[in-house]
C-alpha cells in the first residue's frame, strides 16, 4: 500500500486498515521520539505544582479501576 493508493478509510476493509496502522506504527517507531514535546513538560509541571499546593492529587491504579467499574454499573 502506498500513499497514492490508499482508499478512503471508510471504504477500506478491516485488513487494509490493519495494514495501514501497522505501516504507520512501524514508521513512527523508527522515528526518534525520545524527547517529549514542550507542552507535555508544561502539563506535567502544572500538575506537579497543583499537587504540591493540595489542589490536585493522584490515585492508584486500583482506585482508578474501582472508579471505572463503578461508573460502568
Amino acid at each position: 500500500m502506498t500513499v497514492q493508493t490508499i482508499p478512503e478509510i471508510s471504504k477500506m476493509t478491516p485488513a487494509q486498515k490493519i495494514e495501514l496502522m501497522e505501516e504507520l506504527w512501524k514508521d513512527m517507531s523508527e522515528t526518534n521520539l525520545s524527547e517529549p514535546p514542550d507542552w507535555h513538560r508544561e502539563y506535567l509541571a502544572d500538575r506537579q505544582r497543583a499537587v504540591a499546593k493540595g489542589e490536585d492529587s493522584f490515585i492508584t491504579l486500583d482506585e482508578l479501576e474501582d472508579e471505572l467499574r463503578s461508573d460502568l454499573r
